[in-house]
C-alpha cells in the first residue's frame, strides 16, 4: 500500500472510530418522552447522511448509541434526531439544552435508494418511531419533488398523544405534494381524534396502486412488518420492490462486534435499509 493510500485509510479509520464534536442548536418535545434534536458540527462541515442512515451518539462519561437521522440532507448543514427517552444515553440527552455538545460518528449504514426510486410511485409506511427516520426521506422527496411519481404517505401511533411530528403531519396532510393518512390503534376517553381509529394496516387496502411501478418503505415496530407486508403482498406489490429499515443494537456501527447479525449480514454495514428479497429468507429478519 503506497504512503498516500495509508494515509487515507487511516484517516477513514479516524472517522469511524472517533468521534467529532457537535453542538446542539435547539430542542424541541414532540411527546412527553420524545424530543427532536438539531445538531451543528463544531467544525462547520456538513454531516454527509443520507436518508435511512444513522449515527452513534456519545456523551463523555455515560457512553453512546445508535440513532437514526431525522432529517433530509437537502436541508442545510444540520442533523435533525428524534430521541425516545429510553435508556441511560437517551435518558441524558434529554437533559441536555441548546449549546451543550455531544459527539457523532457516522453516517453509518445502507440507505433509501431515491435514485433508483426516480420516477416511480412511493409508499412510505411508518408506525410509532418509525416516522423519525421516515421524515428523513419524506423531507428528501418533499425538496425533490418532481424526481418521483405519486407519493402516499402512511402512518399509525398507539394514541393521539403518542403521534410524533404532529405540526408536520398537519402540513402533509394539507399539502398537493402529497395523499398523507393517519391512523391510531385507540383514542383514549377525552382525547381529541378526527381521523382513522385501528391498526396501520387498515390503511392500505383502500390505496390504488399500481404494483410494478410502487416503491413501498416500511419503517416501524417489527410486529407491524409482517402483517404491512401480507397487505402490500395483496396488492401485488413483490418483495425487490418493498423496502424495509430493521431495527437491531448496532453497538460498533462498523461491523465489528457482532451484535446486530441476522444470520450472514450484518444490520450496521449490510443495513439498516434493505429490500424485502434480501432478508425474507433469514430467519429473525422480520
Amino acid at each position: 500500500m503506497s504512503t498516500a493510500a495509508a494515509s487515507k485509510a487511516d484517516d477513514r479509520g479516524l472517522v469511524l472510530y472517533r468521534p467529532f464534536m457537535c453542538r446542539v442548536e435547539s430542542v424541541r418535545d414532540l411527546t412527553p418522552s420524545e424530543k427532536l434534536f438539531r445538531f451543528v458540527r463544531v467544525d462547520g462541515q456538513p454531516f454527509g447522511h443520507k436518508p435511512g442512515q444513522f449515527m452513534q451518539v456519545s456523551l463523555l462519561g455515560i457512553g453512546e448509541a445508535p440513532i437514526s437521522v431525522s432529517s433530509s440532507p437537502t436541508r442545510g448543514d444540520y442533523l435533525e434526531m428524534g430521541v425516545r427517552n429510553a435508556g441511560t444515553l437517551t435518558n441524558a440527552m434529554h437533559e441536555l439544552k441548546p449549546g451543550d455538545t455531544v459527539g457523532l460518528r457516522g453516517p453509518f449504514g445502507t440507505f433509501f435508494d431515491t435514485e433508483g426510486m426516480k420516477g416511480r410511485n412511493l409508499l412510505l409506511i411508518s408506525g410509532g418511531c418509525g416516522l423519525a427516520p421516515m421524515r428523513a426521506m419524506i423531507q428528501y422527496v418533499e425538496d425533490c419533488r418532481g424526481d418521483f411519481a405519486d407519493v402516499t404517505i402512511l402512518y399509525g401511533a398507539k394514541s393521539p398523544d403518542d403521534v410524533l411530528y404532529k405540526d408536520e403531519l398537519a402540513l402533509w396532510q394539507s399539502s398537493d405534494k402529497f395523499d398523507c393518512r393517519l391512523t391510531v390503534d385507540a383514542v383514549p376517553g377525552g382525547a381529541c381524534w378526527d381521523t382513522n381509529v385501528g391498526v396501520i394496516t387498515k390503511l392500505i387496502p383502500p390505496l390504488a396502486i399500481a404494483p410494478d411501478k410502487t416503491t413501498a418503505i416500511i419503517v416501524g415496530p417489527p410486529i407491524m412488518y409482517r402483517f404491512v407486508i401480507i397487505e402490500l403482498h395483496k396488492k401485488g406489490i413483490s418483495d425487490e420492490n418493498i423496502v424495509v429499515s430493521l431495527e437491531r443494537y448496532m453497538k460498533c456501527g462498523v461491523g465489528k462486534c457482532g451484535h446486530c447479525t441476522i444470520e450472514h449480514l450484518y444490520c450496521c454495514i449490510d443495513g439498516p435499509v434493505f429490500t424485502l428479497d434480501q432478508v425474507a429468507g433469514l430467519r429473525g429478519a422480520i
